[in-house]
């Protein structure tokens, strides 16, 4: 984790105090279990509750036993048995170590998960009020860069609103794929542990037991976790990439928020860059990066192995921190994006109305002529425009084949900007579910 792209919240998460304060609960709750069913005294496991409490785990103390011992979760324990007293030897009954560390990552991954869902609807709050702002504020849209038809601002949001809802629920869906708990001791079997031990400790976490364990919990649910952080980067990425964009200096339809101090560049005083989606494009990357490991740790070898644990140790603290970073920075651009319609009908107006070429065309087909013939009439019109060498609709009317089919008045309706925006109601009530301002 690095500071610059660490929010207090997600990053307390991952540090080793909340680390062994779950490890610690982990053991306090699986020996209340053991003590009602009479496996340890109940004493015993109301004084490790007690004392364990009570105490503050001492990171370098752990950190100093596991130089010598090689092994952090007996290293815990041990440090656990200076708390506690004699009745750490009730303590871990049954138990192997990936009980502890796979429940402790998916107690972390649920949190983590928690704080994220929050940021996606922090997105999603900020798309939905910007898009009802601009729901009738016309712009070009464009196929590969190039100018296509016109839409609407407000409806580039309500796209990526719908994604980002989508994303939601992918993130809904990965919490609960990964909020099992497994405490079913050497290889999985519950030789030295009964099973109502495990059911006692996932309840007490908020979490499913995991039908099968194999000593480990299977870790194609944590490859979907990761995958689904993946996909909520790319459609950051995605409206990132649109804002970039928009802000260059030739389309200029949108820009970031440039504060009264703020500099942009060492060189140049003039330059305002989009310095926040382009940081949100770099940190998308980092998140995805972090999807093929996932994917290669569900290949364990026989009951178990650690070849995934390095992994996890890494990939878990960074996707979770970076996406929960990135988020709050998407929302924040958003919320304070400016938008500039009067260069939107500038853009428009670009073309000499080539954008209403498709509807010229349509209206001659539907006059009879055949659609390659019409193709042929309103391309032979629209590259002397591309040229420079006219306006679309004077041309069109100069040239004695279109007019042929098309009275002036049925060829001026084609340059209706309205006609295409006469859905966009409609869009947004299947996006928001209601038409009417948010």
């Amino acid at each position: 984790m690095i500071p610059r792209y660490s929010r207090p919240e997600m990053a307390k998460i991952w540090s080793p105090e909340t680390k062994f304060r779950i490890w610690f609960e982990i053991e306090a709750h699986a020996a209340t279990a053991q003590a009602k069913l009479g496996v340890i005294p109940a004493e015993a496991a109301r004084l490790v509750w007690e004392k364990g409490a009570a105490a503050v785990f001492d990171v370098e103390r752990i950190d100093e036993i596991e130089r010598d011992v090689k092994h952090d979760v007996i290293a815990f324990l041990t440090h656990l048995a200076e708390i506690v007293g004699d009745e750490a030897r009730f303590v871990h009954q049954g138990m192997t170590s990936s009980d502890v560390l796979d429940t402790c990552l998916n107690v972390q991954l649920t949190r983590a998960a928690d704080i994220l869902i929050a940021d996606v609807d922090r997105v999603l709050a900020a798309l939905k009020t910007r898009a009802f702002e601009f729901k009738d504020t016309p712009t070009i849209g464009r196929s590969h860069g190039i100018h296509a038809e016109p839409t609407t601002f407000g409806l580039k949001l309500a796209y990526a609103y719908a994604e980002f809802a989508r994303n939601r629920e992918r993130l809904v869906a990965a919490r609960k794929e990964v909020a099992t708990c497994a405490i079913s001791g050497a290889v999985g079997t519950f030789a030295n542990i009964d099973p109502r031990v495990e059911a006692y400790v996932a309840g007490e976490l908020g979490l499913a037991v995991e039908p099968v364990s194999t000593q480990v919990i299977p870790r194609d649910r944590h490859a979907a976790f990761f995958a689904a952080l993946g996909v909520v980067a790319s459609s950051m990425e995605r409206l990132a990439v649109e804002i970039r964009h928009l802000q260059r200096t030739e389309v200029l339809e949108a820009e970031e928020f440039f504060s009264e101090k703020q500099k942009g560049s060492s060189a140049m005083p003039h330059k305002r860059n989009p310095v926040l989606s382009e940081n949100i494009t770099g940190l998308a990357r980092m998140v995805r990066a972090y999807v093929a490991p996932a994917m290669e740790n569900v290949a364990l070898w026989h009951e178990r192995d650690i070849s995934h644990s390095s992994v996890e140790r890494m990939i878990g603290p960074d996707a979770t921190v970076t996406l929960d970073f990135a988020l709050n920075r998407l929302a924040g651009l958003v919320e304070k994006l400016l938008v500039y319609p009067q260069n939107m009908q500038k853009n428009l107006d670009r073309l000499g109305g080539l954008i209403h070429s498709q509807r010229v065309m349509l209206a001659l087909t539907r006059k009879g002529v055949s659609r390659e013939t019409a193709y042929r009439l309103v391309q032979r019109n629209a590259m002397p425009v591309w040229r420079g060498e006219g306006d679309f609709l004077t041309l069109l009317k100069a040239d004695a084949d279109v007019m042929a089919h098309l009275s002036a008045e049925e060829l001026e309706s084609c340059f209706d900007l309205a006609y295409h925006l006469k859905h966009v109601d409609t869009i947004f009530a299947r996006v928001f579910g209601s038409v009417s301002a948010a």
